[in-house]
């Protein structure tokens, strides 16, 4: 199953898919558009069924891009299986992740 970001609502975009060194670069010009035309970004991850290193790395870069450009982005729901690789590799003090409150 290939990656996919689509808009959820005014304020959030979902991310689903696998997210994996196969389907990371097929998402490779899809955020620089949401960089530029929202300074608060919020993208959802509960829809995402797999993720291997690649797809945190990718989380990593948006991170990058999105505070380069002076903008906010936060992610919520991110899967328990990706979550490990996020503890695993000493990144969830890094990567801004929450849980949705609805």
């Amino acid at each position: 199953m290939d990656a996919a970001l689509k808009k959820n609502n005014e304020q959030q975009y979902e991310l689903s898919g696998e997210l994996s060194f196969q389907s990371v670069p097929g998402l490779s010009g899809v955020f620089m558009p949401l960089v530029q035309g929202n300074d608060q970004l919020v993208i959802r991850l509960d829809q995402v069924s797999r993720a291997d290193s690649a797809g945190v790395a990718m989380l990593l870069e948006w991170l990058r891009l999105a505070r380069e450009h002076g903008k906010s982005l936060q992610f919520l729901d991110i899967p328990e299986q990706m979550l490990a690789i996020v503890r695993v590799s000493g990144l969830d003090g890094i990567l801004p992740l929450s849980r949705s409150i609805a």
